[in-house]
């Protein structure tokens, strides 16, 4: 990406806390525990006074929640060491790859997500977040902060798209188990690149962690390559 920061804003804006507070460069954001991204400093550009570092531990802990940094390509730099000597754990390290996308025909997208979406969504992804009542209230918060198309293969596969300018995100892939080796996953995700494609985006960009082996050869076989990675740091 030709902007060092551009992967952190695109992401940040495509994947909205429903609280976020900003002090100077750096932006506090919450969804009371409902992924880590959301529920993160993004510590963009800086003086590189780790003061910050005490009042962003303090913003969490009145939360009662960790402190969590996402160190991605524009963090500020120096940070990552700071965090490392403070005994902040690296936690789901991560790649961006990045893609053209391609016209597409009967694109089946929707504007919001269908309850049969948002079930099939949360059964793959849902277990890693907290058992609060209203996890699922902050996980639609998030999913509706930004406009975004709803794309399925049947009700076992889904995947969201978000057009930012020449961009589209490609987010919440997600296949039952029993639906998984059978071409659903790419069919949702051909869905979104052409539906993304007709809305003016050209460039498609999608993270997945280093761990997944099973995503990343998915995304490698529609012509996704590496182009950079990110972690967090999660306060000891």
């Amino acid at each position: 990406m030709d902007d060092i920061e551009t992967f952190d804003r695109l992401v940040h804006r495509a994947w909205p806390a429903p609280e976020q507070v900003t002090a100077g460069s750096w932006i506090y954001r919450y969804a009371a525990g409902v992924t880590k991204r959301a529920n993160s400093v993004l510590p963009l550009s800086g003086t590189g006074s780790w003061d910050r570092v005490d009042a962003a531990e303090r913003f969490y802990r009145g939360l009662g929640a960790a402190c969590v940094f996402s160190i991605g390509p524009g963090a500020e730099g120096g940070l990552d060491a700071e965090l490392a000597a403070r005994g902040y754990r690296t936690v789901d390290p991560t790649l961006i790859m990045t893609a053209e996308t391609a016209p597409a025909d009967g694109a089946d997208v929707a504007d919001t997500p269908s309850a049969e979406w948002f079930d099939t969504w949360w059964e793959v992804d849902g277990g890693r977040h907290p058992g609060r009542p209203d996890a699922r209230d902050w996980a639609r918060r998030i999913l509706t902060g930004v406009q975004a198309g709803y794309a399925s293969a049947g009700p076992d596969a889904v995947g969201r798209g978000v057009v930012q300018g020449e961009w589209l995100g490609v987010y919440c892939m997600a296949v039952r188990p029993s639906a998984r080796r059978k071409g659903n996953g790419t069919a949702v995700l051909r869905q979104l690149l052409g539906w993304g494609h007709g809305r003016g985006a050209r460039r498609a960009y999608l993270v997945v962690t280093e761990a997944n082996a099973g995503a990343r050869a998915l995304y490698e076989q529609a012509g996704f390559v590496v182009s950079g990675g990110y972690h967090y740091r999660v306060s000891p």
